[in-house]
């Protein structure tokens, strides 16, 4: 009995790596937003602390210019904060993106290995149909030399 041989089997392979080429991208987006918004939390916490300094600072005696220091740097938190909000909103974008393109792929992929799968059927109907016949053959001639 002959062995099954896909003739496309290197474009199955081809799309089985890019499939996982796919998945990488895709892991390393959602990667970059956790770490954007592992980011933003943090600003948000420090922020949080510096704003409570400023509450503490103003109820003490404290000199204006470093009430002014410390407002500024909040300032300036809320800005950073901001500038985070659409990096973390621009790393969504990539994942849903990294999303989407792992989808074509799988579907890409899933249609050769489909295909791989209805050949090696057709395959294997025809080598059921070969060992049948030579069985028949078998008979056939067990048949003629037992009647003679």
């Amino acid at each position: 009995m002959s062995k099954f041989r896909y003739g496309y089997q290197k474009i199955v392979d081809l799309k089985t790596s890019e499939t996982k080429q796919a998945e990488w991208l895709l892991s390393t987006s959602v990667g970059k937003l956790q770490s954007e918004e592992a980011l933003l939390e943090k600003l948000f916490q420090e922020r949080t602390s510096w704003s409570e300094r400023l509450q503490d600072a103003s109820s003490s005696a404290i000199s204006l210019s470093e009430l002014v220091v410390i407002q500024e740097y909040v300032d300036y938190l809320d800005i950073c904060i901001s500038r985070k909000h659409i990096d973390v909103k621009q790393a969504q974008r990539e994942v849903e993106s990294s999303r989407s393109f792992l989808s074509v792929k799988m579907k890409d992929e899933k249609v050769w290995q489909k295909s791989k799968e209805h050949a090696f059927d057709r395959f294997r109907a025809v080598m059921q149909v070969k060992e049948q016949n030579e069985l028949d053959e078998i008979a056939t001639a067990r048949f003629m030399f037992s009647a003679q």
